[in-house]
């Protein structure tokens, strides 16, 4: 009797090897769609069929290789999320070089680091803006022989560049092309010549504390990761995604290695700012994001609801409350029964609340949507049920840069709310004697690039990877996280806290909160420092006849007892050790401008304990 293999088993070695199979089988098929300002101020949306992206993709990588770019050398990237991107590192990879990836966001002096660090040949650089942070340290820059501009008419033909250091992506592409025309099979046999074990990527994490580290991503990893995406169905052929992610971040990267597998439709537009204009023009089937986008729309309708006077509050207050009832009895009765039967009078309530409310707030993300995916961070469990009750099932994911990002997710049949659902085929899963969930599998980083020592300290001999993070599994396979092993703390009165869990609670019950950080290791009770929601606080400073700026709003005595109703409430459903005794509004919002927050939206706990240390001091006095 022979082995059954499973799908992930058949992969090739390389996300080059996946490209040209799909270019091979769908080259007429929409790769991309990508919006371009016209000059009324709108977008135009345009596309990319895999044939035309391939074009560009081989001028790309042949243009590298014109440049004496070889196999493993690493190309950086700093850019925002668009299309230019995924083409080039599809390029970049076609050549057989690795992706480092670098946040546009980051300062001079961190992009100089990671370019150093990681000993990249070329920069593939957005704008003026993003080759000036490099051009001032050229002289610290040994290796980086060309920076290639993407939006190139400021930053090459006005400032010049005598010794063709610097030149544009158009520029490489017609390079390519003449090399191409001398080596016609050089991106084939750079393609045919790739392992699975050649560095493809090294993304670098983005620093909660310390120094970002590199962490070394194979193509096989990549390969890999398509072929479990294909496997457990998150995305069909026929799907449109919508992709706003950073690139620069594992969760954005690891999509793009599904979307060659699979070969659906990917639009692309990494402006924040635009997704609520996006998303009924797009009209995508797939959209996936982080907890505070979904937090955000829910407290932003909940805003709009109170704006529009008492009796809209009361019904959208209403609703809220019967998706999370549907949404949590639906999936309680799926996992008892196998079926997801509602109680006859819930469904009532819940096919008025749906005309109401919910077919509203589907039509904001386009009236397509089929799923919602959700990753890097916690997602506040009511915020899950409410979006399952309201027809956009949040499916929710866990996984690190470690980890190539997938490394779990929930089945879009049984999604399972509180949970990060189950493994990806080929990955191994434990739970070591301290409640920290250890990984083993294709998906996991060969290291951190020069840190050995740092790498034995979460990658054991035999392959396990140390998640640093505390978990359960159930006995059917889904896990679910309970908080950082290093963000848990014991109080002076010897309990143990798990802060995440109740900053996940408190975003739940309170529509005005953009942050909650828990405080009080070795201390007597937990204290909280609370970041406000600039545009929900200020609608209602508005409301009720509180005028001023964020400052002067959350210094106010009537915002200080509006928040305190809220936090009772949360410490109602806590264990008394666990509950909020005291807490401080602070005085701005956190954001990534200020280094509170990662491009990821993960807070960095030790860089706002330190800028506000004297309000924590204060609770504590």
């Amino acid at each position: 009797m022979t082995e059954k293999k499973l799908p992930i088993d058949n992969r090739p070695p390389s996300v080059a090897h996946l490209f040209q199979e799909r270019v091979e089988a769908t080259p007429d098929r929409e790769a991309f769609r990508y919006p371009v300002p016209t000059a009324g101020g709108s977008d135009e949306w345009h596309s990319y069929t895999w044939a035309e992206a391939a074009s560009r993709v081989h001028a790309i990588a042949a243009g590298l290789m014109a440049l004496g770019v070889r196999a493993e050398e690493r190309v950086a990237i700093a850019a925002a999320t668009r299309v230019d991107w995924i083409l080039a590192d599809l390029g970049i990879m076609c050549a057989g070089a690795a992706t480092t990836t670098v946040y546009p966001q980051t300062t001079a002096d961190e992009t100089a680091y990671v370019l150093s660090d990681s000993g990249s040949r070329v920069l593939i650089a957005e704008d003026a803006k993003q080759l000036a942070k490099v051009r001032e340290r050229r002289a610290g820059l040994p290796d980086l022989a060309h920076v290639v501009v993407i939006e190139a008419a400021d930053a090459v033909s006005v400032d010049g560049d005598p010794d063709g250091w610097v030149l544009s992506l158009s520029d490489l592409a017609e390079r390519g092309a003449a090399y191409l025309e001398q080596h016609p099979d050089c991106v084939k046999g750079a393609i045919a010549a790739q392992q699975p074990d050649q560095l493809a990527t090294l993304i670098y994490t983005s620093g909660t504390t310390g120094r970002p580290k590199g962490v070394r991503l194979s193509q096989d990893t990549w390969s890999y990761m398509g072929h479990a995406i294909e496997a457990i169905s998150m995305l069909y052929p026929d799907d449109v995604q919508y992709l706003w992610l950073p690139l620069s971040h594992v969760f954005g990267k690891v999509l793009l290695s599904g979307h060659v597998k699979i070969g659906h439709s990917m639009a692309v537009d990494g402006r924040v700012d635009k997704i609520v204009e996006n998303l009924p023009v797009v009209r995508p089937t797939v959209v996936c994001g982080v907890p505070r986008i979904y937090e955000r729309v829910h407290n932003g309708a909940a805003m709009r609801a109170k704006a529009g006077g008492a009796l809209r509050a009361r019904i959208f207050g209403w609703a809220s409350d019967v998706a999370k009832e549907y949404g949590r009895v639906s999936q309680e009765n799926l996992r008892r029964t196998g079926r997801t039967s509602v109680p006859a009078t819930l469904r009532a309530r819940h096919t008025v609340a749906d005309r109401l409310v919910y077919s509203k707030l589907r039509e904001l993300f386009g009236g397509r949507v089929r799923a919602l995916v959700s990753g890097s961070a916690a997602l506040p469990p009511d915020i899950g049920y409410f979006f399952e009750g309201a027809g956009l099932p949040i499916l929710e994911g866990y996984g690190l840069t470690e980890s190539a990002a997938a490394s779990f997710l929930n089945p879009g049949a049984a999604n399972r709310t509180g949970t990060v659902g189950k493994a990806f085929p080929g990955l191994e899963v434990r739970i070591g004697d301290d409640g920290e969930i250890l990984l083993r599998g294709p998906g996991i980083m060969q290291g951190y690039h020069g840190l050995p020592e740092q790498t034995a300290e979460v990658l054991e001999p035999d392959g396990w990877f140390h998640t640093g993070d505390i978990g359960e599994l159930s006995d059917d396979g889904y896990l679910r996280i309970t908080d950082r092993k290093k963000d848990l703390f014991k109080t002076s009165v010897g309990k143990y806290v798990a802060p995440t869990e109740i900053e996940g609670r408190f975003k739940a019950v309170c529509p005005y909160v953009s942050t909650m950080l828990v405080v009080g290791p070795g201390r007597k009770f937990c204290g909280a420092l609370i970041g406000l929601d600039k545009a929900a606080i200020t609608s209602w400073a508005e409301q009720n006849g509180l005028p001023g700026d964020y400052a002067k709003i959350v210094a106010d005595e009537r915002t200080i007892a509006l928040v305190d109703g809220y936090v009772q409430e949360l410490n109602s459903g806590l264990q008394p050790w666990q509950t909020v005794k005291k807490f401080r509004l602070l005085p701005r919002e956190l954001d990534v401008e200020h280094g509170d927050l990662t491009p990821s939206l993960k807070l960095k706990r030790p860089v706002v304990e330190r800028e506000f240390v004297g309000l924590i001091e204060s609770m504590y006095e």
